[in-house]
């Protein structure tokens, strides 16, 4: 599957640069949006609903879309430091991973996904996370991560439902890139085996390999960069 036109929100981050590049090279006329952009046209702030509107709104005139990815995620920074115990939660961090994790994304959705077109295979797609699972938690912890990446994984299921409705060609998808050597990652990438410890590079050309094996059929669910589907 060769996507035409494609818009990645979190260009700059190491995932997300990945996916530029490698949608490049395969053909596919790529808008990169972020934050840091030093070009207006280029600019969005996914905490900002109306940055994300102005944003959705300058590209309207280049599409439509047939793929737009969600590739932004917070973990850690910004008063917002992974949990280990219960008395280590607070509301502050909290609401910012859900900011970031989860309102950002669906915020996006409601303003991008009108770029898609009526017709054909188009696809919606959020980097969510193999912890997001309610069925696999079995070491606790990291509960502003999890939850708000669970909340995601729920958002995605609801917008393919009324995705569905209005574009029943396209789909609606979160994906788990695996541990990727990025800034994200890199204080906990302790223990993590040496294969399992994926490049940028690697991880883009998995999920977009992923991507080209989705339809309609697939909307809703999250899977993980080997194709598989990760449980609820």
């Amino acid at each position: 599957m060769t996507w035409q036109r494609a818009a990645v929100i979190g260009a700059s981050g190491g995932i997300g640069a990945a996916l530029v590049n490698a949608l490049r090279a395969r053909g596919c006329e790529v808008h990169p949006l972020l934050r840091s952009a030093t070009q207006v046209e280029q600019f969005i702030d996914i905490e900002d609903e109306a940055s994300i509107a102005a944003a959705a709104q300058r590209l309207s005139a280049a599409g439509p879309f047939d793929l737009i990815i969600v590739a932004t995620g917070l973990l850690q920074g910004a008063g917002v430091t992974p949990e280990k115990r219960w008395n280590d939660l607070s509301a502050e961090a909290l609401a910012k991973s859900f900011a970031v994790n989860a309102a950002g994304p669906v915020l996006v959705a409601k303003h991008f996904l009108p770029l898609l077109p009526r017709k054909g295979r188009a696809g919606f797609a959020a980097l969510s996370a193999r912890v997001g699972s309610i069925g696999d938690n079995t070491l606790g912890g990291w509960y502003s991560y999890r939850a708000s990446k669970a909340a995601l994984n729920m958002l995605v299921k609801t917008l393919a439902i009324e995705l569905a409705r209005q574009r029943p060609e396209a789909f609606c998808a979160a994906l788990h890139p695996g541990t990727v050597d990025t800034g994200l990652s890199q204080p906990f990438q302790r223990g993590v085996a040496a294969e399992r410890l994926f490049t940028p590079d690697f991880a883009a050309q998995r999920l977009l390999d992923v991507l080209d094996g989705l339809g309609p059929s697939d909307s809703g669910r999250c899977f993980a960069w080997d194709g598989c589907a990760i449980a609820p």
